[in-house]
């Protein structure tokens, strides 16, 4: 049983992994809070990682509005949906009916900036941007800044867009689609031999 309600760190006892597993499917989360002595938060998010799920829909409680409005603004959202044991899917939308948005100006967190160092150089801009909660742009400029560079080779999935979409496609839509820079995108296409539609056919004519 965990020391106090306060402490959501402490390890999870067997008994109280038994218990979240019995009750929690059955949307009995303030119950198990009350039975282990954690705040419900805690219970949430513990279930969340071990990938379990009530039979009813979640409603967001007061207090998780509260404190989504409180994060938002300067939290990573993946640290959001991690702290109120929800998906970052979820977070995104409540935060969008709320009308809560990031401004892509503003500073970093240095949660963020870590975050941006430990996502950047093996995961797509599209992902570490959702991950993290700012725009692709400001991604990107943030990378530049602090002299990132993505070491990840691209997958076939993403060649094989970059070979549909290079012809009739500018380097920036494809860039924001597949969630590279417009550099990567240009140098990858000139070492596939990638052309234009229209460069193609005036060299037909």
């Amino acid at each position: 049983m965990a020391k106090s309600n306060k402490n959501t760190w402490i390890h999870w006892s067997e008994d109280e992994v038994k218990l979240l597993k019995k009750l929690y499917h059955k949307g009995r989360a303030r119950q198990i809070a009350d039975q282990t002595g954690r705040a419900v938060t805690a219970v949430r998010r513990k279930a969340w990682k071990m990938g379990l799920e009530t039979g009813t829909r979640r409603l967001w409680s007061a207090d998780e509005i509260k404190l989504l409005k409180k994060l938002y603004q300067n939290q990573a959202v993946q640290s959001i949906a991690d702290i109120l044991g929800r998906s970052l899917e979820t977070v995104y939308a409540k935060a969008s009916i709320l009308g809560l948005r990031k401004d892509n100006f503003h500073h970093w967190s240095i949660q963020e900036e870590t975050l941006l160092r430990e996502l950047y150089p093996t995961n797509t801009a599209t992902d570490t941007a959702k991950r993290i909660g700012r725009s692709v742009q400001a991604v990107w400029g943030k990378a530049f800044r602090l002299g990132l560079s993505s070491g990840r080779g691209w997958s076939k999935k993403e060649l094989n867009l970059l070979r549909e979409l290079y012809p009739s496609k500018t380097a920036w839509e494809i860039a924001n689609k597949i969630g590279r820079t417009v550099v990567a995108v240009r140098h990858r296409a000139y070492h596939l031999g990638l052309e234009k539609i229209k460069y193609r056919q005036r060299k037909r004519l």
